[in-house]
């Protein structure tokens, strides 16, 4: 990149990492604390596997059958599109399968929330945790905590409830497996039911006394009877298998056990930060872990998840990489890979936002298996082009010059004038900015005369 002949300058094409590398660039990271051993008494990982996979088989089962008979050009029988089976098709895995079609449907939706099928369109393939079911206990495990995660998708609220009732008992739900898990026994349905109580009330309280901006906060009926949605709760959780039912006791089984022990300790490990991060909103999160190396970055934001509910995460990390900064734009997809499954059709729902379809491509292509390093490959030339200014425009305003001049590694076009031309026409609103800090930064006066003529160029609106 330091010919005198910018025409003849050649990008090595070399795939990089941009915003993993100028994160990494603004601070070192912290030291954290070791990792402490569970409570006594937990069964080791490979035992906890054995009773996920127990407990999972039926959803295996029928992720294996929908492998065959689901696949592209197999046959007629397809999901509905919205991953439902149709009834055509549960009446099909019902009988290859000896089940009834209510069976196979049950089934089916645990296989898709444990991330063993992935829905494309009319046709379903395996996720990688099905891949890897038989060999890899961390993958069987983090499918279970998958759907153990989504319980409250797993089966239907009671009737005649506000939303916004549900959702808080949902949010409230934490604190309950927490009483749960520290008790380390069973505990009364009445002793959970008037903590629930005591919970709904204290969000309710402290949504009166936060603002929160110019949309008005969906409001749940203060006299709505709170027994019959913590009796859908634990027969939910129960469902999934992380809690029993007997004689008005709930108990943790070994793996809900483990769970709730795991998200506790990724909220003790975030309480430990300076910032806070754990309290404070997705965009001040994000900000917070962009001091910090990836891997601590990506405790923070199992942490940050573990303390709220999945679906309003999910919805404050997108509205966050909606913002001006592209830093955040790219942490908060790296937060949303954290998430993993459940936040797929979020994800999706971006694919018509300009700033965000680039990420929301990269994160479907890994989703699905893509090898990180060549998900590249999803984006066309515009889209590329768009999240290589982008990710300047992050280099620009929180990395150093030099990583700027690096970035050019990762753009796609093979010249430098190719570069520029691209970059001139996607219309990116950083651009400018983008390309003035480039030619200030690079040490090749004639390149830097060149990029600095483009900028120009765009800055009075020519070609």
């Amino acid at each position: 990149m330091t010919s005198r002949t910018p025409r003849d300058s050649r990008l090595r094409l070399v795939r990089s990492r941009p915003l993993a590398t100028a994160s990494r660039a603004v601070t070192d990271g912290r030291s954290r604390r070791p990792a402490p051993p569970p409570p006594e008494g937990t069964p080791a990982p490979a035992e906890l596997a054995r009773m996920a996979r127990r407990g999972l088989a039926g959803a295996v089962r029928i992720a294996h059958w929908a492998d065959g008979a689901l696949g592209p050009g197999r046959g007629d029988a397809t999901p509905d599109g919205s991953g439902v089976l149709s009834a055509a098709t549960a009446e099909r895995a019902a009988a290859d399968l000896g089940l009834t079609p209510q069976q196979a449907r049950a089934d089916w939706d645990t296989a898709r929330l444990a991330g063993l099928v992935e829905v494309h369109a009319d046709t379903a393939r395996p996720g990688w945790r099905l891949r890897a079911w038989d060999r890899d206990d961390s993958a069987v495990l983090r499918g279970w905590v998958a759907l153990f995660d989504a319980w409250s998708l797993t089966g239907t609220a009671p009737d005649g409830l506000a939303p916004a009732t549900v959702a808080e008992v949902i949010e409230a739900m934490p604190q309950l497996l927490s009483l749960l898990q520290l008790s380390a026994g069973p505990v009364p349905v009445s002793q959970l039911l008037d903590l629930l109580q005591k919970r709904v009330t204290e969000l309710r309280t402290e949504r009166c006394e936060i603002p929160y901006g110019p949309q008005p906060q969906p409001v749940g009926d203060p006299d709505a009877p709170l027994e019959p949605l913590l009796g859908w709760a634990l027969d939910a959780l129960a469902g999934v298998g992380a809690l029993t039912r007997a004689d008005e006791q709930v108990t943790l089984t070994p793996l809900g056990s483990w769970a709730v022990w795991v998200k506790l300790e990724q909220i003790c490990v975030a309480a430990q930060s300076p910032a806070g991060n754990i309290e404070q909103s997705a965009e001040d999160m994000l900000r917070g872990c962009a001091q910090l190396r990836p891997n601590a970055a990506r405790a923070e934001y199992r942490a940050w998840l573990a303390a709220r509910p999945v679906g309003s995460a999910v919805t404050e990390l997108l509205t966050a990489a909606r913002g001006e900064d592209a830093l955040l734009r790219g942490l908060a997809f790296e937060a949303l890979r954290v998430v993993g499954a459940p936040a797929e059709p979020d994800v999706r729902a971006v694919l018509d936002e300009t700033s965000l379809r680039p990420y929301a491509l990269l994160w479907l292509a890994e989703h699905d298996g893509v090898d990180p390093e060549e998900a590249h490959t999803a984006l066309t030339r515009e889209e590329a082009t768009w999240l290589w200014v982008d990710t300047a425009a992050a280099v620009s305003d929180h990395g150093e010059a030099g990583l700027l001049v690096r970035h050019l590694e990762s753009a796609v076009q093979g010249t430098v004038p190719a570069l520029l031309e691209d970059v001139r026409a996607i219309g990116h609103p950083r651009t400018v900015q983008v390309l003035v800090a480039l030619a200030a930064a690079h040490p090749d006066p004639a390149l830097a005369k060149v990029v600095r003529r483009a900028a120009f160029q765009v800055h009075r609106g020519g070609a």
